[in-house]
């Protein structure tokens, strides 16, 4: 909204400030920050008096029960500020910004459904896995579909540790669609099994938002006479630049949730925050061309997902279980970590893999 006071009035010197990604990428973080660290303390009583509070599994760890009733749904505030950030300071006619809106805000859709029915039919379980799963698909096909049709995407898979110019080998229309669908299905809900206990799926999406913010800005950003993509070795993507505003907006927005998020947080993101967040991780990773990297990156996510899908396998052919409990959180919960140490450990694994994610720009 911002950005196009700017298209139409260029030489207008009080906002010709505006033309520069890297102010808009501090303004936007900026925005959804204080959007957050404002209205949330509202927010929450409003959930107190909706009676929208957790439903907890009786299954899960004995240690989770009396966080029933804990207000959820709070990543319907983080949508919000982020969705706002990005009207006021992203360029809205970028195709790129557009479909990642379109997959976080209908993923968004997708768990405020399942929240919804957990909360108004006492069903810790909610949404079937299957519906879910069919939503996320047909949704990023659609979105898949746009941008190869209307942007003219790149159909080379980048590697890490590999230069573009060297390797990068060109996949057929259907197959990419199919492993970018996968990527972002995935990432999706990988970044869902990991909200299992205070703050600790926020710390990873904040330090994931903030490596694709420099991913998104490495591919797409031109200076002058030098490209830092070509300078990187790595995929150079038109537009990507205005996918860092994206980020930054997700990355103050998550800042500010995880003040009330924190051990012992007073709200819950649930599911429409978590699977929105997590598509829109998973759609950087396929517009940045970091589709392979973002499994570096997301190790943390893709722990959670691989130990619950280890867990029900060994179950199902051999009736025994390699976990204490999955997702592999509650594996250490159970085998005596206070829930604040797995948190912060966690973090702290996140934050390893994302340097190792980032050193991939110049290990090449």
């Amino acid at each position: 909204m911002l950005y196009w006071l700017y298209t139409e009035n260029p030489d207008a010197s009080l906002i010709n400030v505006l033309r520069y990604p890297s102010f808009r990428i501090l303004m936007a973080a900026l925005t959804s920050l204080v959007s957050c660290m404002l209205f949330f303390p509202w927010f929450i009583r409003r959930l107190q008096v909706f009676k929208f509070g957790q439903e907890v599994r009786d299954d899960g760890p004995a240690t989770h029960l009396k966080k029933q009733g804990t207000p959820t749904m709070g990543g319907v505030l983080i949508l919000v500020s982020l969705l706002v950030a990005v009207l006021l300071w992203a360029d809205l006619g970028n195709l790129k910004v557009q479909l990642t809106l379109i997959v976080t805000l209908t993923f968004g859709a997708v768990g405020f459904y399942d929240d919804f029915k957990k909360i108004k039919y006492k069903d810790p379980k909610g949404l079937s896995g299957r519906y879910k799963l069919l939503w996320q698909f047909l949704v990023s096909f659609f979105v898949l579909y746009a941008l190869f049709e209307y942007g003219g995407f790149d159909l080379h898979l980048s590697f890490p540790l590999v230069k573009a110019e060297k390797f990068a080998p060109l996949l057929p229309v259907w197959l990419y669609m199919l492993f970018a669908s996968v990527v972002i299905v995935g990432t999706s809900n990988t970044v869902n099994l990991t909200d299992g206990a205070d703050g600790l799926v926020t710390g990873p999406v904040i330090v994931s938002a903030f490596v694709f913010l420099v991913l998104s800005y490495a591919a797409g950003t031109e200076l002058r006479d030098f490209n830092i993509a070509h300078y990187l070795g790595i995929i150079h993507v038109d537009g990507a630049a205005e996918l860092a505003i994206v980020c930054a907006a997700t990355l103050g927005s998550c800042i500010g949730f995880l003040w009330y998020n924190a051990y012992p947080a007073q709200v819950f993101m649930g599911d429409v925050g978590a699977l929105a967040l997590g598509g829109l991780l998973g759609m950087l990773a396929v517009l940045t061309k970091n589709e392979i990297v973002s499994a570096v990156v997301h190790g943390v996510f893709l722990a959670e997902g691989l130990s619950v899908m280890a867990q029900v396998a060994s179950f199902k052919l051999t009736g025994k279980r390699i976990f204490r409990m999955a997702p592999l959180h509650h594996h250490y919960e159970l085998g005596g970590w206070a829930e604040p140490k797995v948190i912060v450990r966690f973090w702290i694994v996140s934050i390893i893999l994302a340097l190792v994610g980032l050193a991939t720009l110049k290990l090449r």
